[in-house]
């Protein structure tokens, strides 16, 4: 299948973001193969005239299953949140809930532009909850990495028999991580037992961090044990000391931060800037919609608002796209390069709240866009959005299937 986009205000976002006007992208079998003026190939045309085209976003930080709990814990702090989301209502979790919200939640990034996403799935009570799961991301039709782990209430170590079950279920959209507890939050003999797992699985760890009086140097502790390494992904980390986020750069590792659900709950300071400062490599998380809004826009709006004279617009575009692909470990997504994923989003420069913005259209992106704005995203070069709607045949099924699971949860 080819696809040509005529004519677009193009975003790139790496090396460097730059800007090409007028300017067409080819896809051949699903990846991009050629940026330019005046493109000519035999291929289904899409007009791209009053749209920016710019890569899709990609959300290293997001748990999927609490769809169905949206706005139930925005007042709630992180012990609230712990004792309401995963105690009470995690605790009642079918299958078939995890089935809803993963999907639903996998369809919300996509009709706002997220064309991937990291899910940390710490709701896996049996097979039957982790398969449906998998299931919805692949229904989907977006690109994921699918952190399977316990809950943290439970402290335990990460199921070994059953994260080398689901590594069959790899993919080329659909990859696999260790979601362990932690340095912060469980015993230290569990931690190693997941990063040994990991390691002889092949597999990246995403992990939340934090420092408390209990355990002030979590990072220190992993590189002193020798399990501190590049193919980690640390979430959250505010009130790590700057010597912890040193080691962090010094491993080759990346962090996520979530800059509203970390200040909704009260985590600390603004964490980006200083993982910024310290040479570490940052990208963006939703987290959770319980506490927040579900759309990368918003989580730009509030790098950019906390990070005056830190960030300009363009790099906290990057962090949303490139960034995003980089702390995942994937090299060909979060760029428009000759031989990347076509995974791209359109957005209509037509709309009121875009119209005037093509002098700076990327200040426009990052300040003024949102969801509503998305009018077509490719994955894999293939269309799941098309003139402003998903393209799923599941949408209304999955709408019900996330209202009856709302419904069952909160009664």
């Amino acid at each position: 299948m080819r696809l040509l986009l005529k004519g677009g205000t193009v975003i790139d976002t790496h090396p460097e973001v730059v800007v090409r006007r007028n300017t067409d992208v080819l896809i051949e079998h699903g990846r991009i193969a050629a940026v330019g003026p005046d493109l000519r190939a035999d291929a289904e045309l899409i007009d791209a005239r009053e749209r920016i085209v710019l890569p899709g976003f990609v959300d290293t930080h997001r748990h999927l299953w609490q769809t169905a709990l949206r706005g139930i814990a925005v007042d709630a702090d992180l012990g609230v949140y712990f004792e309401r989301v995963l105690g009470s209502f995690g605790s009642r979790f079918r299958a078939e809930d995890v089935a809803a919200g993963n999907l639903v939640g996998a369809l919300e990034c996509l009709d706002g532009g997220i064309t991937t996403v990291q899910d940390y799935s710490h709701v896996q009570r049996t097979p039957d909850h982790t398969d449906a799961a998998l299931d919805a991301l692949e229904r989907s039709g977006i690109r994921a990495v699918f952190g399977y782990g316990p809950s943290p209430l439970s402290g335990g170590a990460v199921n070994a028999d059953e994260m080398r079950r689901i590594m069959a279920r790899r993919s080329a959209r659909l990859g696999l991580a260790v979601a362990a507890i932690g340095p912060s939050f469980a015993a230290f003999e569990t931690v190693r037992a997941d990063w040994e797992l990991a390691d002889s699985l092949g597999l990246p760890v995403v992990v939340h961090i934090s420092s408390s009086s209990d355990i002030p140097d979590p990072v220190m502790r992993l590189r002193d044990a020798g399990l501190a390494r590049a193919n980690t992904l640390y979430v959250h980390g505010n009130l790590l000391p700057d010597a912890e986020l040193k080691v962090i750069a010094e491993t080759g590792a990346a962090v996520s931060a979530t800059p509203t659900v970390e200040a909704r709950m009260q985590m600390g300071p603004p964490l980006a800037g200083r993982l910024r400062s310290a040479g570490v490599d940052v990208s963006l998380g939703i987290d959770v919609v319980t506490t927040a809004g579900g759309d990368m826009f918003r989580a730009m709006h509030e790098v950019l608002a906390l990070g005056y004279k830190t960030f300009t617009a363009a790099e906290v575009l990057q962090l949303a796209t490139y960034g995003g692909a980089r702390a995942l470990g994937l090299h060909d997504v979060g760029s428009l390069a000759i031989g990347n994923q076509a995974d791209l989003i359109l957005l209509r420069t037509t709309d009121l709240n875009l119209v005037g913005g093509l002098h700076d259209p990327v200040a426009t992106v990052v300040t003024a866009a949102h969801p509503g704005n998305v009018d077509t995203v490719l994955v894999g070069g293939t269309p799941v959005k098309r003139d402003g709607r998903l393209t799923n045949p599941s949408l209304q099924a999955a709408l019900a299937a996330l209202a009856e699971s709302t419904a069952y949860l909160t009664a």
